[in-house]
């Protein structure tokens, strides 16, 4: 079955020439093409262009092709979600007037909010409960254009739970349209339990829950959060070590409450990615400059938090890509909403849009490790796409940051219809 979609306005960040990212000036420089066509054969992109060069037999709608005008529309490749926390129980709204008072990230974690009551909430809440309420927020996504997503386990501190969650991941994996990859992030945070003993702790996630795991082959990559007062150095060098024997690939939660050496040890282990990273300087950038590991902002955390704004723009000019994600999560960043993200990186990263679109497609791809299949608009790449409302230009998308201005979505090249049972 083929779908045809013609009459496109602009079709926007086309790619003949199947790059895995997108670096420094490069990212300013948005491939379009105006009055396109797009054609999908099952679920992949087979070809574009402009509507004066589609064959003929394209032209006539049969039994074995759907055409869809998009006059006056744009349609643009889904976004990539590279970190998100979605599987998780309940919500922290109680912490939210913590915050409007005053009180650090830090201070809400040492009275048992944060982190540590999102874990309490997850012990208690059944699989099946997890499921239901993650589909909920997958379906959310997808409504707002996400069309591949990173999900991290986090929330549960001890190996039972985290298994809980991964098996989870997996089976959002198997019943949702989106491309999923799963993140083991046991080490996201001390257990009360080994507060005086911290190494005791990084001791059972080496030894009991990576090969746990990894036998259940639950997870694609691993990842810790390095920073002032969670996990230093050392214990995040042993951590992915251990991962990286047992086939889980580097990702790292760096540099978001001090430089805490959390970039460099990423680079160390080449991992996918390096995320929050609000205190990156010159030494950062040299050694993200000397490697394959994608800078990636999460503009969501630092807008909730009110914390200071990594240095998106020194490091495009620097000559780095950079990517966008939400991390949405119940504690820090409690949306999923990618054009919003987008919309952040402009107003407070002085991202322009073009470098905002590729952050949040093929370059939030690359920090997913699927670059090679999503993220743009390209010959023999996954269909997910997502046609907009009628627009003026592809700026006015992160410009008019509180509209909705998606009209469907195109998950392995079938239009999503959503399950209300999960809306």
């Amino acid at each position: 079955m083929k779908t045809i979609i013609v009459n496109i306005k602009e079709l926007v960040e086309v790619d003949n020439t199947a790059r895995l990212m997108v670096k420094g000036d490069e990212m300013s420089e948005l491939s379009t093409i105006c009055d396109a066509y797009l054609i999908i054969n099952d679920e992949l992109i087979e070809d574009y262009g402009k509507m004066s060069n589609l064959p003929e037999i394209y032209k006539v709608q049969n039994i074995e092709t759907e055409i869809i005008d998009a006059s006056g529309r744009m349609v643009f490749p889904c976004f990539c979600d590279s970190h998100t926390h979605l599987v998780y129980a309940g919500s922290r709204e109680i912490e939210y007037s913590d915050k409007i008072r005053g009180l650090s990230y830090e201070e809400i974690a040492k009275r048992g909010g944060g982190i540590l009551n999102s874990a309490n909430l997850l012990h208690n809440t059944s699989e099946q409960e997890l499921y239901e309420q993650a589909m909920v927020r997958v379906n959310e996504i997808i409504s707002q254009g996400t069309g591949a997503v990173e999900i991290k386990s986090v929330y549960g501190l001890n190996t039972v739970d985290e298994i809980k969650i991964l098996r989870v991941i997996k089976r959002i994996k198997e019943t949702s349209s989106l491309l999923v990859k799963s993140t083991f992030l046991g080490a996201h945070a001390i257990p009360k339990e080994y507060k005086s003993n911290p190494d005791e702790y990084v001791d059972m996630v080496i030894y009991e829950m990576i090969p746990q795991i990894a036998a259940e082959e639950l997870a694609d990559y691993i990842d810790v959060f390095c920073d002032k007062g969670f996990f230093t150095v050392e214990q995040t060098d042993r951590i992915l070590l251990a991962g990286l024997k047992h086939g889980m690939k580097a990702k790292i939660h760096a540099n978001e409450l001090a430089k805490s050496g959390g970039i460099q040890v990423g680079v160390k282990y080449n991992a996918l990615s390096v995320d929050h990273i609000e205190y990156t300087e010159d030494d950062e950038i040299k050694a993200l400059l000397a490697s394959d590991t994608m800078p990636t902002i999460l503009p969501g955390a630092a807008f909730f938090l009110n914390m200071p704004f990594a240095p998106a723009r020194k490091m495009i000019q620097a000559g780095l890509p950079v990517a966008i994600a939400s991390d949405y999560n119940p504690g820090s960043s409690p949306t999923g909403n990618m054009k919003l993200m987008m919309s952040f990186a402009c107003v407070n990263y002085k991202m322009l849009p073009e470098e905002a679109i590729y952050a949040t497609t093929i370059n939030s791809a690359y920090a997913m490790g699927i670059s090679d299949i999503a993220g743009s608009i390209s010959k023999g790449k996954i269909a997910n796409i997502f046609i907009t409302k009628k627009i003026p230009t592809y700026s006015f998308f992160p410009y008019a940051y509180g509209s909705d201005l998606i009209h469907s979505v195109f998950l392995k090249g079938k239009k999503i219809v959503f399950d209300r049972k999960f809306l």
